[in-house]
């Protein structure tokens, strides 16, 4: 029997990584500008940051990517009061599908935002973590490497970057479940903008007339996790930039985050972090001090 074989068409190629960064920066932290012969993705995972770009200048906030195009000159802020988590990746893709992610900041969805943490899991096992601008000292020794390390950035990347674009495509053709979805986005941003309070599920089903078990349901599905475990990662990532700035201490920080005792607050933190608030303490001031 005869078969015909299928060429695949590569919508999207990666052929060269140059970083995959998360940086935990200080307030006030800046850059100079800068251009690359090559793309630069830039997500703010807690926080917020001002962008300054050819095709772009403005803030970039919590769960907002922007793409910087080759040669784009760029620089990036943080505010007097702001300590964000950034995630940094440098990758050569030609591509002008794209290039609108250059133009404005894009709010990714649940699922994308989990494609986006395995690629900075896989990342770890290649990449050292760095504290300062890339360079090879920052890359991993090749035997080191787990099997196929190498490949699986790549396919995790390409497959996040064409799922930004197939994203793109659904909001311009789907209509049907709209206020299911802007119903869930209102309760998220009112968890982001209210957690250091105490919300209880009851507060948010009489907020946004809806029951416990589709209010439960429905964040577990878009954003893969229970409401109490985000509005408890909240209160860590906020007790971490807290932490950084050196302001408050650890009772005070652990009182405005609404923790009913500093212990409580502690537990929780190490639970987190695999590690006591005084221990991330130190863990920070160690890598900015080296």
């Amino acid at each position: 029997m005869n078969f015909k074989l299928k060429s695949f068409k590569k919508a999207i190629e990666v052929t060269r990584i140059a970083h995959i960064h998360y940086f935990e920066f200080t307030k006030q932290y800046r850059t100079d500008n800068d251009s690359h012969p090559f793309c630069e993705l830039i997500y703010v995972d807690d926080g917020s940051i001002l962008v300054n770009a050819q095709n772009y200048s403005g803030e970039l906030c919590k769960n907002q990517i922007i793409i910087h195009k080759s040669g784009e000159i760029h620089s990036l802020k943080c505010s007097q009061d702001s300590s964000p988590n950034i995630i940094i990746i440098g990758f050569e893709c030609k591509c002008e599908a794209l290039d609108i992610f250059s133009k404005a900041p894009l709010e990714l969805a649940g699922e994308q935002q989990k494609l986006l943490s395995e690629i900075i899991k896989e990342g770890r096992s290649v990449f050292m973590p760095p504290y300062d601008i890339p360079n090879l000292k920052d890359m991993k020794k090749r035997e080191d490497y787990p099997f196929g390390a190498d490949q699986m950035i790549k396919l995790k990347l390409e497959t996040f970057l064409i799922e930004l674009v197939r994203g793109l495509e659904r909001k311009e053709d789907k209509h049907t479940d709209v206020i299911t979805d802007a119903k869930i986005y209102e309760i998220h941003k009112y968890i982001t903008t209210n957690y250091k309070e105490r919300i209880t599920l009851e507060e948010l089903c009489f907020l946004f007339n809806t029951n416990k078990t589709t209010l439960c349901n429905s964040f577990k599905n878009t954003y893969d996790s229970t409401i109490i475990d985000y509005i408890n990662s909240l209160k860590i990532k906020e007790a971490k930039k807290l932490l950084r700035n050196g302001t408050y201490s650890i009772t005070q920080i652990s009182q405005s985050l609404g923790f009913s005792s500093v212990h409580y607050f502690s537990r929780l933190f190490k639970k987190k972090e695999n590690k006591s608030p005084k221990e991330y303490i130190k863990t920070i001031k160690a890598k900015f001090e080296s």
